[in-house]
C-alpha cells in the first residue's frame, strides 16, 4: 500500500510509492490526481506511467491540463503522444491552447495528421465540425453482412468506432446507419441494406456541437453521423465528445447563473487569483445593479420613518422573493438546455410560474401573518402576507421569463444569473411592499 497521499508522495520525491500508487489505480483515477498537481507533478506522475496506459490517462484529461502535461514533455515524447491522439481530441487541445502551443503541436504532427487537424479547425468554434471524429468505417447498402464484416475488420482499427456504421453510395452521400451488433447477428449472404435505418438522425459540420449533443442525449444515440451541405458524410459525433460537450455547457451555464465568469482546468489547481478574476467582474456589475434597492429605501424614506415597524419585515420579503426569483430562473434555464420549453413559449411560462408564485406566496403569506401578528400588529401583519403573494407572484414570473427573453435576443440564457434576478426582484419587491403599505396604512 502507498504511503500517505498522492500529493504527499510527490512533496517527498517517493518515486517507488508513487509507481506503485499507479498500478493500483485506474486511468480516470490518475487523471485526476494528475489535474490536481501542478506542472512539475503532472509531469512526473505522467513520465511514470507505461506507454500504452500514458495514451489511455491522457485521453482522460482536459485540454488545459493536457497542455500541462506535453509543455514538460521533450520533442520526441510530444510528438509521439499528440500524433497518438484522435483528430477531435487534438482540435479540442488546440481550440484551448495560446498559439505558440497550438504551433508547436501542429509542428510536431506528421502532414496526414496535421491535414486532418487543419480540416477540423477549420469549421467554425462551437460548430459539430470541430467535435466529429473523420476516423470512419463507411459501408455500401448493396454488400453483404460478409463483405460489410470484413470491410469493419480490414479498417477498424484506423476508426475511432466502429458500433455505428455509415452507409453511403459511390459519392458518400448519406444512406443511413446500420449498427455493428445487426451484422454480426445477421447471416452473412444478407444484404447491408436489409438492416439500414434510412432516416436516422445527422447533422450539419456548420450546426451548433451543444444542441448536437442534446440530440443524442434525447434520441438515446451512441454515435450521430455528421454530413456536409450536400449530405455527403464526413464523420461522427462519439457519445464520450457528447457527453463532454454536454458537462461543459453545463458547467459553464452553472457559473454563469452563480455569477461568475466560465473557466477551465481543474478547481483544484487553479490559483487563487485565477479564481477571484472569474468572479470580480459579476460582484462589481451586482453592486452596481444592488444601488437600485438603495434608491428605492431612498425614495419610500418618508413611509419608513411613519411607521418604523416596516423596516423589520425587509429582509424577510426580499430574501424570500429573491430566493422565489432564483428557484424560477433556474427551473428555465435547465428547461431551455433540455429542449423543454421553447423561446415561443416565453407567455405560458411566464402565466404558469406566476401561479407557481400566487401559491408559494400563499403558503408563505400564512406564516408572514402570524409573525406579524406576534411582533407589531394585524395591519402591518396583513401588509407582510399581501405583499408576499404580489412578490412571490412577481419574482417568479420574472425569474421564469428572463431567461427566456434573453435566448430570444442571442444572449446566452445562463447568463441571466440567479445572482442578477435576485438582485433586481429585491428592488421591485421593495416598491410592492411599500406600495401595499400606504394602501392598508393609509400613509
Amino acid at each position: 500500500m502507498s504511503r500517505g497521499t498522492v500529493p504527499e508522495l510527490l512533496e517527498r520525491n517517493e518515486i517507488t510509492e508513487l509507481q506503485q500508487w499507479l498500478a493500483e489505480h485506474q486511468p480516470h483515477e490518475i487523471a485526476d490526481e494528475i489535474a490536481r498537481a501542478d506542472e512539475l507533478g503532472a509531469v512526473l506522475l505522467f513520465r511514470l506511467l507505461g506507454k500504452d496506459e500514458a495514451l489511455t490517462v491522457f485521453e482522460e484529461l482536459d485540454p488545459p491540463d493536457q497542455q500541462k502535461v506535453l509543455s514538460g514533455l521533450r520533442d520526441h515524447s510530444f510528438r509521439e503522444l499528440v500524433e497518438a491522439m484522435d483528430p477531435d481530441d487534438r482540435v479540442r487541445l488546440l481550440g484551448e491552447s495560446p498559439a505558440k502551443f497550438a504551433h508547436r503541436v501542429l509542428a510536431g504532427l506528421s502532414p496526414p495528421e496535421r491535414a486532418t487537424t487543419a480540416a477540423l479547425l477549420g469549421y467554425p468554434e462551437g460548430s459539430v465540425g470541430r467535435f466529429m471524429t473523420p476516423e470512419t468505417v463507411t459501408i455500401r447498402q448493396y454488400m453483404t453482412v460478409s463483405q460489410a464484416l470484413d470491410r469493419v475488420h480490414d479498417r477498424g482499427a484506423d476508426a475511432e468506432t466502429v458500433y455505428t456504421l455509415l452507409i453511403v453510395d459511390d459519392q458518400r452521400h448519406f444512406i443511413g446507419t446500420v449498427s455493428l451488433r445487426d451484422l454480426v447477428l445477421g447471416s452473412a449472404g444478407q444484404r447491408v441494406s436489409e438492416f439500414a435505418e434510412t432516416d436516422a438522425p445527422r447533422v450539419k459540420a456548420t450546426d451548433d456541437a451543444e444542441d448536437a449533443a442534446r440530440l443524442m442525449q434525447d434520441a438515446n444515440l451512441l454515435d450521430l453521423p455528421v454530413v456536409d451541405s450536400e449530405d455527403r458524410v464526413l464523420g461522427l459525433l462519439t457519445i464520450d465528445d457528447a457527453v463532454d460537450l454536454i458537462e461543459a455547457a453545463d458547467s459553464e451555464d452553472i457559473a454563469r447563473q452563480a455569477a461568475a465568469t466560465p473557466w477551465s482546468g481543474h478547481y483544484m489547481s487553479a490559483s487563487v487569483l485565477q479564481l477571484a478574476r472569474s468572479r470580480i467582474v459579476w460582484l462589481l456589475l451586482l453592486i452596481v445593479a444592488a444601488t437600485l434597492t438603495v434608491n428605492v429605501l431612498q425614495f419610500f424614506e418618508s413611509t419608513l420613518e411613519e411607521v418604523t415597524t416596516l423596516a423589520l419585515f425587509v429582509p424577510l420579503l426580499i430574501g424570500t422573493g429573491g430566493n422565489a426569483g432564483a428557484q424560477a430562473a433556474t427551473a428555465s434555464v435547465r428547461a431551455l438546455a433540455v429542449g423543454e420549453v421553447r423561446t415561443g413559449d416565453i407567455l405560458r411560462v411566464a402565466w404558469r410560474e406566476c401561479r407557481v408564485g400566487l401559491t408559494l406566496g400563499l403558503a408563505l403569506a400564512a406564516i408572514g401573518m402570524v409573525l406579524g401578528t406576534v411582533f407589531v400588529h394585524v395591519r402591518v401583519a396583513a401588509t407582510l402576507a399581501v405583499s408576499l403573494i404580489a412578490v412571490c407572484a412577481w419574482a417568479a414570473m420574472i425569474g421564469a421569463s428572463m431567461p427566456l427573453l434573453a435566448k430570444r435576443a442571442g444572449i446566452d440564457p445562463a447568463v441571466i444569473s440567479t445572482p442578477l434576478v435576485t438582485t433586481l426582484v429585491d428592488a421591485t419587491g421593495l416598491i410592492i411592499y411599500f406600495l401595499v403599505a400606504r394602501a392598508f396604512l393609509g400613509l
